[in-house]
C-alpha cells in the first residue's frame, strides 16, 4: 500500500495508524518470522487516542465516507483494545 509523494489520501493516512495499533494489540505476525508480538495495550491505547485527536480536529471538514471510515475504525480498534486490557487484567492468553 505504497503511495506516490503526494497521493496520500485520509483513508490511507487512519489504515497506517490503525495497522500500528493493530500491531500493537498483537493482532499482527512479523512478515519475516511470522511470530506475533505480545499486547502493548498502553502503546495501542496511545495510537487510538491519535485518531480521537484526528476526528475532533476534521471535524466538519470530512466527507461522509471519511467519516463513516474513521468511526467504524475508532469502534473496532476501541472493542479490541477492551478485550486485550482484560486479557491482561485476567493473566489469559490475548485473544486475536
Amino acid at each position: 500500500m505504497y503511495a506516490q509523494p503526494g497521493n496520500v489520501s485520509f483513508d490511507m493516512f487512519v489504515k497506517s495508524l490503525a495497522a500500528s495499533a493493530a500491531a500493537h494489540l498483537g493482532d499482527v505476525a512479523d512478515p519475516v518470522t511470522g511470530a506475533k508480538a505480545s499486547p502493548n495495550p498502553g502503546a495501542a491505547a496511545q495510537m487510538v487516542d491519535l485518531l480521537v485527536l484526528l476526528e475532533k480536529k476534521t471535524h466538519g471538514n470530512l466527507d461522509g465516507s471519511e467519516v463513516q471510515f474513521l468511526t467504524e475504525t475508532l469502534r473496532v480498534l476501541r472493542a479490541r483494545l477492551l478485550e486485550v486490557m482484560q486479557d491482561v487484567a485476567s493473566g489469559a492468553k490475548p485473544t486475536a
